[in-house]
């Protein structure tokens, strides 16, 4: 496991967390910890014991603050210094949306654990997490606007998903920021927990995944349901559905989990999502950067 100087990865009993250990300053965003985190997540996808990851910040006041705005090297927060003369040059990618689009493509579940203040990329980056649950004391705010820029990470494409594009628009436009409690009723978390009861809801929601599914069908299934809900026509949907079911229907996972439901006991899956992936995953083409 790498030595990592701005995030913690633990891994026990199939389930790895993750957790933003800047606590002196929030937890807040650096470019060491995007390239930290994306590590991160090449670690867990390559580890078969791994069947979910959890992400949370440390110490009990924030989840992430947002960008570093007083970087310790005195580096501009939110871009390279240098002027670009061509807007498709590498260095104007954001680093929120270089970590998202790797969080997109992870190939284990991504459970948020938000517990405490999670502003601008704090807040973006939960986006492509598949599942989010918070604190009672977290608060969230999309305040790119009252800092004189965008949203980032990809947001324009996440948020409306999550939340409908009205209630997207407007925390985007007022850059205000809510609570968990506003949060929870617009659908950004699943479910308020007290501080102290997040970690453990976040660990037995994992523990149902991990404990009683097939890994290759939750990194297939997950990989289904992001990309197929945004493609033209169900008829995308229904050919990869297709192929899905009928070569995965013929694996030792298909077998196991029939033989476990008939005989009342708990399965033991052999796949491995590093291995045993239908043949014709990826099926989606990736776009790239241009």
């Amino acid at each position: 496991m790498a030595d990592y100087s701005q995030i913690q990865l633990d891994v026990a009993d199939g389930v790895a967390t993750l957790t933003l250990n800047r606590p002196h300053k929030m937890n807040a965003f650096t470019r060491t910890m995007m390239d930290e985190m994306v590590s991160a997540f090449d670690e867990t996808d390559a580890d078969d014991s791994v069947k979910a990851v959890i992400v949370t910040g440390a110490g009990d006041r924030a989840f992430c603050a947002g960008a570093d705005l007083t970087p310790d090297n005195g580096a501009r927060p939110f871009s390279d210094p240098t002027e670009v003369a061509d807007l498709s040059d590498t260095r104007v990618r954001d680093s929120g949306g270089m970590l998202t689009l790797r969080m997109f493509n992870s190939q284990k579940p991504v459970i948020g654990a938000i517990n405490g203040a999670a502003v601008g990329i704090g807040a973006t980056m939960q986006l492509p997490m598949d599942i989010r649950l918070a604190s009672t004391s977290a608060r969230f705010g999309f305040v790119f606007a009252r800092r004189g820029i965008v949203p980032e990470a990809a947001s324009s494409w996440f948020l409306p998903r999550l939340v409908g594009m009205s209630t997207a628009l407007e925390w985007c436009m007022t850059g205000r920021v809510f609570g968990a409690e506003e949060a929870h009723a617009a659908g950004l978390v699943r479910s308020l927990h007290a501080p102290e009861d997040l970690l453990p809801a976040a660990h037995a929601l994992a523990r149902e995944i991990a404990d009683n599914t097939s890994a290759v069908s939750v990194a297939m299934t997950r990989a289904m349901l992001w990309r197929n809900s945004a493609t033209p026509h169900p008829m995308h949907a229904h050919r990869v559905d297709s192929r899905a079911i009928y070569q995965l229907s013929r694996g030792a996972d298909a077998k196991e989990g029939v033989a476990s439901f008939l005989e009342k006991r708990a399965p033991a899956y052999p796949g491995r999502v590093s291995s045993d992936m239908p043949g014709f995953y990826p099926r989606w083409e990736e776009p790239v950067w241009e």
